[in-house]
């Protein structure tokens, strides 16, 4: 790994894909052992999570299900402030366990509007799985059941992360090199 160039931006190396397999690896066997003998559905957001979503559910042995829900806040290197839901979820959450994966959680602002929504709809349980968050930045307090890692607050890229629809096809996570 080394200083990459995307769009106008350059990024330094910041998690190698070998130890993002193994904290993956690491939280799907806890959420194995937690969910035993339940059957939970699991709800990746769109587009970010897309590389965590597909990477846990190859570590998930129990029985389980997997949808895709469509969320955005970000334009550039900088979150908007507003959440855009473009794809919806039609699965019935009524009394089941509900895993949200998320790619990364900083303001909080996302979940903090989405989780709403699905408690609506009385699942038996709701939990959140993120790959990443940034404690510092944290706006909206979210609960984070299954974390991978705390980062700090700086722009990061790869692993399906993306600077201006550039980088999330990255196997490793690179971090903004500041001017």
């Amino acid at each position: 790994m080394s200083v990459i160039t995307v769009h106008d931006k350059q990024f330094q190396p910041y998690i190698n894909a070998a130890d993002l397999q193994q904290r993956i690896k690491e939280m799907a066997t806890q959420i194995n052992h937690d969910l035993k003998g339940e059957r939970p559905l699991f709800i990746a957001i769109l587009n970010g999570s897309f590389m965590f979503a597909a990477d846990m559910f190859k570590y998930i042995n129990i029985d389980a299900e997997i949808s895709f829900i469509k969320l955005a806040s970000y334009k550039g290197t900088k979150s908007t402030g507003n959440v855009v839901q473009a794809i919806g979820l039609d699965e019935d959450l009524y009394n089941r366990t509900v895993v949200i994966l998320e790619d990364i959680v900083d303001t909080g602002k996302t979940l903090s509007q989405f989780l709403p929504q699905l408690e609506h709809q009385q699942p038996k349980k709701l939990l959140v799985a993120s790959l990443l968050t940034k404690p510092e930045a944290m706006v909206h307090p979210i609960k984070i059941d299954y974390l991978g890692f705390s980062v700090p607050n700086k722009f990061l890229l790869g692993y399906g992360l993306d600077y201006d629809g550039l980088g999330r096809n990255l196997p490793e996570i690179y971090q903004l090199v500041e001017p």
